[in-house]
């Protein structure tokens, strides 16, 4: 399962995930993972969260964040969630209008793995690309 949570800067959609994230704790059985762009939610997360902060990768394109999950997700089968949030923050040189091909292989691992994720972007909700509404 894809959810999308989609808005302009300042709409709060990293809060919104956060309260996701905490709130998944107390129900998912697996292991959840939050990619950040940093790591300055650190402390704002359950300590059972494991916190990915991508500075420390150079994420370039949407393959190579799409190569960072199936490496997530191949070092630990016990994962059930990912959230990443800030997206388009992540991948700097990556058009998101131009991913779509890369947002149907993340969805297809995922669901290959039984694994829920949740993604935020800083999209203005009247231009979400069609391959995004429908994970909205």
């Amino acid at each position: 399962m894809i959810k999308s949570i989609v808005g302009k800067k300042g709409t709060g959609k990293t809060n919104k995930l956060i309260a996701e994230v905490n709130e998944a704790v107390k129900t998912d059985k697996g292991h959840l993972v939050f990619i950040n762009d940093t790591s300055r939610h650190m402390f704002d997360l359950d300590y059972k969260v494991r916190l990915v902060d991508t500075q420390e990768y150079a994420i370039k394109n949407y393959d190579a964040l799409y190569g960072m999950i199936c490496g997530i997700l191949s070092q630990d089968y016990d994962i059930s969630s990912i959230f990443i949030d800030s997206v388009t923050k992540i991948v700097k040189d990556g058009d998101i209008f131009a991913a779509g091909d890369i947002f149907e292989d993340i969805a297809d691992v995922c669901e290959k793995h039984n694994v829920k994720l949740t993604i935020t972007a800083r999209i203005d909700t009247a231009e979400v690309p069609e391959y995004i509404k429908k994970y909205l």
